[in-house]
């Protein structure tokens, strides 16, 4: 039923996602010139604190890292693309309130629709990761030697279709959640502030001691879907290797539960949104 609808109401979503972005950027002077500037800036800044002031020479020194900028902006777009994409579908059902009360359409197009739209935005903000990749390719140094590019550079959109599912059902989840309770839209702000630290998106796992998979630290980070998902990406990218099949594994099936967990909540509750929103 949930891809019989998608299909037949896909040119609504397609109207929804363009009218999101244009929102999205409305208001902004540079338009969507910062959807580049912004992952570029907050790399350049997040290189400086954490690359410079604290733990520089543990960084340098980590194997799985290679290139500190590119490891960092590779962890930071996925990791904001989650974020951002799920807090946006959280709230989308009350925002689309009004449209909802008068039209009869799957209510599920707008959660998953601000997904997409923030999804095209990742896809515009790869530019910059792209442009981060080629200037360390000719411009290398001791400190931040070349990313190592290969075949498996062709294995990149694996983990980024991966995470949109997985973004998708949480979306799904937490958009159903909010209706009903008001306190999930600062619980769940508070949970992706817990995670971005939680995820190793400016620091690795070997700056942080002895990972043994045994230890507390791994067996936490290997229960982190986005832990596999942004290593996934960065063996692809950054490293040119395979990507490990424990993470593609872990992430494709936690991403498919999630989504399918995500679409039963919601069908299985909308109806009741109109008494609520």
């Amino acid at each position: 039923m949930f891809f019989k609808e998608l299909y037949r109401y896909r040119h609504l979503l397609r109207e929804v996602v363009v009218k999101n972005i244009k929102i999205q950027y409305r208001h902004s002077v540079l338009g969507v010139v910062w959807t580049l500037l912004e992952p570029l800036l907050t790399t350049l800044v997040l290189v400086f604190v954490f690359g410079r002031l604290f733990g520089a020479g543990r960084l340098t020194q980590d194997p799985n890292i290679i290139n500190f900028p590119i490891y960092l902006l590779c962890g930071r777009l996925l990791f904001h693309f989650f974020s951002q994409s799920t807090k946006r579908a959280m709230k989308s059902m009350k925002q689309s309130a009004s449209i909802i009360k008068k039209v009869r359409v799957p209510k599920f197009i707008y959660p998953v629709a601000n997904v997409l739209s923030h999804f095209v935005s990742l896809m515009i903000s790869m530019i910059v990761l792209v442009g981060f990749v080629l200037f360390f390719v000719f411009a290398a140094s001791e400190r931040n030697p070349a990313p190592i590019l290969g075949w498996n550079l062709l294995l990149a959109p694996v983990p980024l279709l991966i995470l949109f599912i997985l973004s998708t059902g949480v979306g799904l989840i937490v958009s159903t959640l909010a209706v009903f309770f008001k306190d999930v839209e600062y619980l769940y702000s508070v949970f992706c502030m817990v995670l971005f630290y939680a995820t190793p998106i400016f620091w690795s796992p070997a700056t942080m001691g002895d990972p043994s998979p045994d230890g507390g630290l791994m067996t936490m980070l290997n229960a982190n879907p986005l832990y596999a998902i942004i290593e996934m990406f960065r063996d692809s990218v950054l490293r040119g290797q395979t990507i490990q099949l424990q993470h593609l594994l872990y992430a494709l099936v936690f991403a498919l539960v999630v989504f399918v967990v995500g679409i039963w909540v919601f069908q299985r509750k909308q109806n009741e949104f109109i008494l609520h929103i």
